[in-house]
């Protein structure tokens, strides 16, 4: 899609991080934007955010909420009347050690990060098919190709999202499409995704404020010394302009990669790999 201005683009998560990032990212190639996020304050504060001039339309959106996201093409169709490229990007941080994990661990992170991806790709892939045109971006991680200890609730809805876009472009290509799909598997950004149990439903079993803290202080170290949202946008941008598959935005990662695939093809054990 070498032709960006002018283009309706979907961003979940685009209140913060890597999703804002990439919104604004777009918005400077001349993009209408369509942001959808879990936090309303935070999505006002976010589309103030945007030069004068810029078309952004807001729509408060849990993406773990299928009907949620039915609602949110109804309305960036009835404000622009097409959607172009969507980035299912929202999602949230959870782990621990696999003993100590609740089922509300595995509902609450697998529903966003796993199920608001498929979400995205069952209720806009149709209307992309129909128009002839369009790109799918849906945000993994490197935890969706190789797995790091205390993080399995993470590990396994990235590595979900992996799986289901690698399927949906192999069915695009058997299918001669023009609709293409990329897969974003960033290592440690500088998001505020330590501190994303604020949004999490209050059922009586999230961590305790005195754990959350415990947890976003281990996590903001690495979250401090990682990579610029605004670089991973640029990454993200460019792939939907060449129809690149994997977005792999940090250096180290071909090597950990290839680590793991050593190790499953000598039969070996998997290696202790940190993101």
């Amino acid at each position: 899609m070498d032709q960006l201005e002018g283009k309706v683009v979907i961003v979940t998560g685009g209140a913060s991080g890597i999703g804002l990032a990439v919104a604004h990212r777009f918005a400077a190639e001349g993009a209408r934007l369509v942001l959808a996020d879990i936090e309303a304050p935070a999505l006002d504060e976010a589309s103030a955010s945007f030069a004068p001039g810029a078309e952004v339309v807001t729509v408060v959106t849990d993406v773990s909420e299928a009907d949620q996201v039915d609602a949110l093409r109804d309305r960036a169709i009835e404000a622009f009347g097409a959607v172009h490229v969507v980035c299912n990007n929202a999602g949230v941080g959870g782990g621990g050690p696999m003993q100590d994990l609740t089922l509300s661990d595995w509902d609450w992170v697998l529903g966003v990060n796993l199920w608001g991806v498929i979400h995205g790709v069952r209720t806009f892939l149709p209307h992309l098919l129909e128009q002839g045109e369009g790109h799918i971006v849906n945000t993994a991680s490197v935890a969706g190709l190789y797995s790091a200890p205390f993080m399995g609730p993470y590990n396994v809805s990235k590595y979900g999202v992996v799986s289901l876009s690698e399927t949906l472009a192999v069915e695009l290509a058997m299918a001669e499409s023009p609709v293409g799909v990329s897969v974003l598997c960033p290592s440690w950004v500088k998001t505020n995704i330590a501190t994303s149990t604020r949004n999490r439903p209050d059922d009586g079993s999230a961590p305790t404020a005195e754990e959350q803290a415990g947890i976003a202080a281990i996590v903001e170290h690495f979250l401090t010394t990682g990579m610029e949202a605004t670089d991973v946008a640029e990454h993200v941008v460019e792939a939907v302009r060449t129809n690149t598959f994997w977005i792999l935005t940090h250096d180290e990662t071909p090597g950990a990669v290839e680590q793991r695939t050593r190790a499953i093809l000598e039969r070996a054990a998997p290696p202790l790999l940190m993101h």
